[in-house]
């Protein structure tokens, strides 16, 4: 009987050649590009980094969770439904638990990674707050 892990991971070393490959590069870059975008919104409205801040600020964690989970759940969608489609022409068989695994694998590093260092490279190049009343004018 193969071990559950030892599967999972050939299935992922599996992917690398086989149909469906393009989406191993595709997800994490669509992640980046999402996560650039939420970053320089954060600039804008003056909010702090987001992965330190949430990790530091147990308080802004609620609401960093649901922002993030509003600008993945799309490309949670687009990352399970490719790979159930992989896993019916693949395997025949459809294993939600690996599709879920693969799109957090794929998704979530790529979105944590970039939303903070877009929000401060956003703040240093003038695309955060605009200035108020009291502003240069």
């Amino acid at each position: 009987m193969i071990d559950p892990f030892s599967q999972f991971w050939d299935m992922i070393v599996g992917r690398q050649q086989g149909p469906l490959s393009f989406r191993l590069i595709l997800q994490p870059v669509i992640a980046a590009i999402i996560a650039a975008r939420s970053g320089i919104k954060d600039a804008r409205a003056g909010r702090p980094p987001y992965g330190w801040h949430v990790l530091t600020h147990p308080e802004a964690r609620g609401e960093g969770m649901r922002s993030a989970w509003k600008d993945l759940s799309k490309l949670f969608t687009l990352a399970i439904v490719l790979d159930v489609v992989y896993q019916v022409i693949v395997n025949s068989r459809v294993r939600p638990l690996a599709a879920l695994l693969i799109a957090l694998i794929l998704a979530v590093p790529s979105y944590v990674l970039v939303r903070g260092p877009a929000n401060r490279l956003a703040s240093r190049l003038g695309k955060g707050p605009p200035a108020g009343p009291q502003g240069p004018g």
